[in-house]
């Protein structure tokens, strides 16, 4: 069954949102052991253009290969 791409950017969206969560928790617990101070409204800043970032990438590799599936 195809996937639309409304679907395909709803899936992609559900996923970065879980994943935004993680990173920003994983941020606040890591950057320390690495010597890097940040407040949680500049973890959060970061978080959102690694979420944008994803998106997209998330986005354009599901409908590559989408195409890839229907062209074979």
């Amino acid at each position: 069954m195809k996937q639309s791409r409304l679907m395909s950017l709803v899936e992609s969206v559900a996923n970065v949102i879980v994943g935004y969560g993680v990173a920003v928790i994983t941020q606040i617990l890591i950057f320390p052991i690495f010597g890097l101070h940040t407040t949680l409204a500049q973890n959060l800043k970061m978080g959102a253009v690694f979420t944008v970032v994803s998106i997209v990438r998330s986005y354009v590799l599901r409908r590559m290969f989408e195409a890839l599936r229907v062209n074979s």
